[in-house]
């Protein structure tokens, strides 16, 4: 299991189209994607899941991911929330 640190960098934060990108993003991998805040655990591929966190940019998070290609799902989610 991966696990990183990220600063939410998209300029309105994570709302439902954001949050629905993000779910296309993470359902790409195979590995099992968690998004952390605080003591709340999401799973990045659930769009209902992910709303409930309710992220704003500058926000961080701890993004999770255990699998065969966790090196590349955290990338790619790190990226995404990284407004690259």
């Amino acid at each position: 299991m991966k696990k990183q640190e990220v600063q939410i960098k998209l300029e309105n934060g994570l709302e439902a189209r954001p949050i629905a990108l993000l779910v296309q993003v993470a359902s790409q991998y195979l590995s099992s994607i968690y998004i952390q805040s605080g003591e709340k655990r999401v799973n990045a591929k659930s769009i209902m899941g992910m709303m409930t966190l309710v992220l704003s940019a500058g926000d961080k998070v701890i993004v999770s991911a255990d699998g065969e290609d966790e090196d590349k799902a955290i990338q790619g989610i790190t990226d995404y929330l990284g407004g690259n």
